[in-house]
């Protein structure tokens, strides 16, 4: 699979649906170097589900994920993210208050597309 030029306007792949499949694929192409997070995040996932006899875990799992691949599936959000992010590291509490408000206003967007709204 060809990945579009990080410059380019669209997403880097269609949004996946939130399922163990769509995700695992989605990572592998926006963000290849998290996979072994999103396997280690998985086995918790379950885990807990099971000694909790609960699928909540297991949605909650796919909820941080499909938040990870929003981001990363639009080359420059996941780009200001990272700037917000190191921005964070600033001398000046005003650059970082604006990181802080910037990377918040990217996550929360990223959640609300995932959750379909």
């Amino acid at each position: 699979m060809s990945v579009p030029h990080a410059e380019s306007v669209g997403p880097l792949v269609p949004k996946p649906d939130l399922t163990l499949p769509a995700l695992r694929q989605a990572v592998a192409v926006v963000a290849p170097s998290r996979l072994p997070g999103f396997f280690e995040d998985m086995q918790r996932a379950f885990v807990r589900a099971g000694d909790e006899g609960s699928v909540v875990p297991i949605r909650m799992f796919y909820r941080e994920w499909g938040v990870v691949v929003e981001i990363a599936r639009h080359p420059r959000i996941a780009a200001r993210l990272r700037a917000a992010e190191a921005a964070l590291d600033s001398d000046d509490p005003e650059v970082r208050d604006r990181a802080v408000r910037e990377a918040g206003e990217i996550v929360r967007a990223a959640h609300r597309e995932v959750a379909g709204g």
